[in-house]
């Protein structure tokens, strides 16, 4: 080419076109990943939720089979459960209002 602003012209546009191309490949390829980790991460989250569903079902399967009668013995050890956590709530508050007492 004899014409150095035909040339120039020329040069340009291949470089444009060079540029969208890779621009358009590493656009669709980012695009690629993007769908494949959202991909993984559903089922990541569906496995959590199932796994987490079985524990619980499991665990409530558990107390199910460990609640074989009422009795008197488990009224009173239920009390008992109930009143160490009363106990240990009001040592709480109290530790909690020494807190905030000593901080202000």
């Amino acid at each position: 080419m004899s014409n150095p602003l035909l040339q120039a012209f020329f040069v340009g546009r291949a470089v444009a076109e060079v540029m969208n191309e890779r621009l358009e490949v590493a656009l669709t390829d980012a695009l690629s990943e993007f769908g494949k980790f959202d991909a993984e991460a559903r089922e990541h989250l569906r496995q959590f939720t199932e796994e987490v569903t079985e524990r619980a079902n499991r665990a409530a399967e558990a107390a199910n089979a460990g609640q074989t009668g009422t009795g008197a013995s488990d009224s009173i050890d239920l009390q008992a459960n109930i009143d160490e956590l009363r106990a240990e709530i009001a040592l709480l508050r109290n530790e909690l209002q020494r807190y905030r007492s000593s901080s202000v």
